[in-house]
């Protein structure tokens, strides 16, 4: 008389092992990723942080404008530029256009953050 035994025939179990290793490398490739986003959007947020205290520290524009650039400890390069408006005469009209550039990362990984906006030219007053 024959027994029969219940389980699993080597097969059985190669083709499980190899499921259970690419469900792992699929897992891995996964969180490893949200990482790199994670790591990504801190990044930008610390530009974006950059720029707006850029912009509050230039809120009035001396006559002839900024020119300025300069970069962090940690890596952020940063430039701030001005430009005169005018009206559609010509004619001047104390606002300047501010661009703010923050840039991070090297070669092909770098980023870059652009915040634009208008502020007044700083009014000197005549009896200082």
């Amino acid at each position: 008389m024959r027994l029969h035994h219940k389980g699993f025939s080597l097969l059985e179990m190669l083709v499980a092992v190899a499921i259970l290793g690419i469900s792992f490398g699929m897992l891995y490739q996964s969180a490893g990723g949200s990482v790199r986003s994670v790591a990504v959007g801190e990044d930008y947020a610390y530009a974006v942080t950059i720029a707006q205290s850029l912009l509050a520290e230039n809120s009035l524009v001396p006559q002839g404008g900024v020119n300025t650039r300069s970069e962090t400890a940690d890596g952020y390069r940063w430039s701030v530029q001005t430009a005169p408006l005018s009206d559609v005469n010509g004619d001047p009209l104390m606002l300047y256009r501010i661009d703010v550039e923050v840039q991070w990362g090297q070669g092909s990984g770098g980023r870059k953050f652009v915040l634009n906006s208008v502020v007044p030219e700083a009014r000197v007053d005549a009896n200082e």
